[in-house]
């Protein structure tokens, strides 16, 4: 058998080798490298192609993002739901997250699957203090984000009114499929590229309920020059 030595152009991590010479050709390339034969420019271009450089921060961020560790804690019928996500139907263990850890200590995601009573609260801050660092929460369903159908005395108004929250998935109860949805962004945000939200997405600045004078609204300074602003870019 006859071998030609050919100058591999450089590929994408995707594309296979057209034909059986060109994968020898590679073969070829890698074993003179190994040997210490590629030298110059071609070693250059064999190391530009096949290294990539990165920080020890976003390795840590692509390693947290793909192995969280969800706490066993549910409050109410969104529970029932987020409980699906771990079936073979829908399969939370793609992104790594199908652990649900029993005690705080062990997890760093905190689920608000329902409403929260008044008399819960202190005790889901409780449970979100004593979570490992770095942690993160999402509110799931209507009744944790915004309390729902449930505007009386004994129910919060919101989660994000005692503790931090970063996703919050409308929806009552939301699918599963929405859940899911809304741990891919939480993922997105932990490795350092979160989606904007709808008012950067649709150049919507200026629509808040301050930024439109509502009753006993006191916007700052700085709300009424983005809210000025963006009367400007509307033509308003």
């Amino acid at each position: 058998m006859e071998i030609e030595r050919i100058k591999v152009t450089p590929e994408t991590p995707l594309e296979q080798p057209s034909s059986p010479e060109e994968f020898r050709a590679r073969q070829l390339k890698a074993r003179d490298m190994l040997r210490g034969d590629l030298e110059g420019a071609d070693l250059d271009a064999y190391v530009e192609e096949r290294v990539m450089t990165t920080t020890l921060e976003k390795v840590l961020n692509v390693a947290r993002a793909n192995s969280i560790f969800p706490a066993t804690f549910g409050l109410a019928c969104c529970a029932i739901e987020m409980m699906s996500t771990v079936s073979p139907r829908y399969d939370i263990a793609r992104f790594g997250a199908e652990a649900f850890r029993a005690s705080p200590r062990q997890a760093d995601l905190l689920i608000l699957s329902g409403r929260v009573s008044i008399k819960m609260a202190p005790v889901v801050r409780r449970i979100y203090d004593q979570m490992l660092e770095p942690k993160w929460s999402i509110s799931m369903g209507a009744c944790s984000s915004s309390g729902g159908m449930f505007a009386n005395y004994a129910v919060v108004q919101g989660a994000d009114r005692f503790m931090p929250v970063d996703v919050h998935v409308p929806g009552c109860p939301p699918r599963p499929e929405a859940l899911i949805y809304g741990f891919n962004k939480l993922q997105r945000m932990i490795m350092g590229h979160p989606d904007p939200g709808w008012r950067a997405r649709y150049n919507a600045t200026g629509t808040e309920e301050w930024a439109r004078g509502g009753a006993g609204s006191k916007p700052s300074p700085e709300a009424v020059e983005a809210y000025r602003k963006a009367r400007e870019a509307l033509g308003a």
